[in-house]
């Protein structure tokens, strides 16, 4: 576990207008201090910055701890930018992500209720329920889904568990570890609130996804040689907005997880 100097954070109380937005599926405990927690941490919390490191799977914006036995998927947007990290293990997969924020707190408290809200649209059952910093939405299907936010200075982390029923509880205990022991990156340039702070991969996990990326083009490019002239003609490229790219790597090795 890290250990640093926590930064005071202000505008922890709720305004009335977050009040009327709350959803009414269940209850939830709002008066959960985070900072009765361990963490998340802010990379300010820490006297020595480079100790954030040891240990976590640096992303640039985030530092997360892997689970014993996880690994990474990587999902890649139009452009080959890692869109989301995915920490998978064998009770399923969370990925944890920060956004920039107000310096007051309130921000996950409106978000959680959008969620909510778009939730109801196609999952049957959805409700609020109080976890260890606040509220969390959980929606259940053929499958579960549970997000998790947190409000720091600046800086929202919003985490996404998904996995099956059977497994759900420990894939849960398993993101909830993780987040109480991140540290976020938030950096100093002003952003819009919601903005997705940037993601950036180890260097070693980075050139793995470009060589799997290159012996995918030459594998096309082969295929492509190789089909008749004459048959049906040559279908348009996949659009690469639908282009997901994994790469599945063990992250027990200090070296490894502390690049980037």
């Amino acid at each position: 576990m890290a250990f640093g100097k926590r930064k005071d954070k202000q505008g922890d109380t709720p305004s009335g207008a977050d009040e009327a937005k709350a959803p009414v599926t269940a209850a939830a405990d709002d008066d959960v201090d985070p900072m009765d927690e361990d963490g998340p941490f802010d990379i300010e919390d820490f006297d020595d910055p480079s100790v954030a490191e040891v240990g976590r799977l640096d992303l640039g914006s985030v530092l997360i701890p892997m689970p014993e036995a996880g690994q990474v998927q990587v999902e890649l947007n139009e452009v080959g930018v890692p869109s989301a990290v995915w920490v998978v293990t064998p009770n399923g997969r969370f990925t944890i992500a920060a956004y920039a924020a107000p310096k007051s707190a309130g921000l996950w408290r409106e978000v959680a209720g959008e969620l909510a809200e778009s939730l109801r649209k196609d999952t049957p059952q959805v409700s609020i329920e109080s976890g260890p910093w606040g509220r969390e939405v959980v929606g259940v299907a053929q499958g579960a889904v549970r997000f998790i936010g947190v409000d720091g200075y600046r800086w929202m982390i919003r985490c996404v568990v998904n996995g099956t029923h059977e497994t759900f509880a420990a894939l849960t205990a398993e993101a909830r570890n993780a987040l109480a022991d991140t540290v976020v990156r938030r950096g100093d340039t002003p952003l819009p609130v919601r903005t997705p702070l940037p993601v950036q991969l180890p260097e070693p996990m980075a050139a793995q996804l470009r060589a799997a990326a290159e012996q995918a083009a030459q594998g096309q490019a082969g295929g492509q040689q190789a089909a008749p002239q004459t048959e049906q003609p040559p279908q348009p490229p996949t659009p690469a907005a639908r282009r997901t790219l994994s790469a599945m790597q063990q992250l027990r090795n200090t070296n490894t997880i502390t690049g980037g």
